[in-house]
This record gives structure tokens, sequence and C-alpha cells, in this order.
């Protein structure tokens, strides 16, 4: 096998769309890759210094996490590579659909198949530089377009994308090729 050192190579890592208001109310979208699951209940997102870790201050670090999408992909890296704090517009440029979350203090971008409401339960190494947050998921919130016939969220229709750091692409996620928690028994 190659070696090639210490790399951030968890792959594929999840294409997240971090919604706040800032100090006039505005909404504003960043992107963020790294981050995940915490525990049942918590997510964790690594996040530098951003006029979002700004605004996360302002509105009792409330916030959504949206997950990217085929669809909305060319908007979603826009937001990841352009500051609120040079372009005061950078939403209206994305043509996203905005409105109130229901539950929290953050925007909803409605063009998302799938968003989570949060709230900062913690900040673990908070620096200049940024800091670890730890989130409380308030709420899951998904388009009834893309829910199963049993009524929940199907991952699959949603043609979500994940950010593969080697090559600095995106991909799309594909179909469903087993269950979890449940193929391994082929072989007990």
């Amino acid at each position: 096998m190659k070696s090639f050192g210490s790399k951030p190579w968890l792959v594929p890592q999840p294409v997240l769309i971090i919604g706040t208001y800032n100090e006039n109310g505005v909404a504003n979208a960043m992107n963020a890759a790294w981050g995940g699951q915490w525990d049942m209940h918590e997510i964790v997102i690594s996040m530098g210094a951003h006029a979002t870790t700004q605004n996360l201050k302002l509105n009792n670090g409330e916030f959504t996490v949206a997950f990217a999408t085929a669809e909305t992909m060319v908007a979603s890296d826009y937001v990841g590579i352009v500051s609120a704090k040079k372009e005061p517009k950078k939403i209206e440029k994305t043509g996203w659909s905005v409105e109130k979350a229901p539950n929290i203090n953050a925007p909803l971008f409605k063009n998302f198949p799938l968003t989570i409401e949060c709230r900062i339960k913690e900040k673990i190494d908070e620096s200049e530089e940024g800091y670890y947050l730890v989130a409380e998921v308030v709420n899951v919130l998904c388009d009834e377009k893309y829910l199963d016939e049993s009524g929940n969220p199907d991952v699959e229709k949603m043609k979500l994308i994940a950010y593969e750091p080697i090559s600095h692409s995106y991909i799309q996620m594909g179909n469903i090729i087993g269950k979890a928690f449940s193929c391994g028994n082929e072989i007990k």
C-alpha cells in the first residue's frame, strides 16, 4: 500500500449548508464539509472564523443545516467560496427561496430536501481561528416530495452530494446496495 502521511481524507464528507441570520435579520449561508453525527441527538461541525460564526453569537447559537444536492451544487459551492463579509447579496445571488425555520431563529432554505434545525450546545477549543461546535438537533424537516411510502425521508430520491477531499470534487450519492445491521447476517 502507498503511504500518503496525515491527510484530511475521511471520504466521503457531507456537504452541509449552515444557515444563520446576521445582525439585520438577513439570511446567510456557508458550506461546511467537516461535520457529522456526534450522538443520537447531536451533530458536530468544525467552524472557522466566518460571518456565520459571528451570526451564531447574535442568535443564541441557532442555525439550520441543509444537505446539498446535485440540483443545489453550484450555489452550495458558491456560498462556500464567497463570504457574506464581502458580498452582502450572497443569498440573493443563489436564487434560493428563504423563510424562517419553524422552531428556531434561523433561515430555512426551501430548495433543499432535508434540513436540521440546531442549537449550539457546546464549543470546543474556541480560538480566533474558530472552534468545533456540538449542536443539539431541535427538529428535522423534509420536503414531502422526498418521503417514501412509509412517510420517512427517502435519501436516495434526494440526490445528495458528498465532498471528496482527495480530488476536491463533489460526488452524487448513489443507490442503496444493502441494509445496515442486516446484510452482515449472511455470514453468521
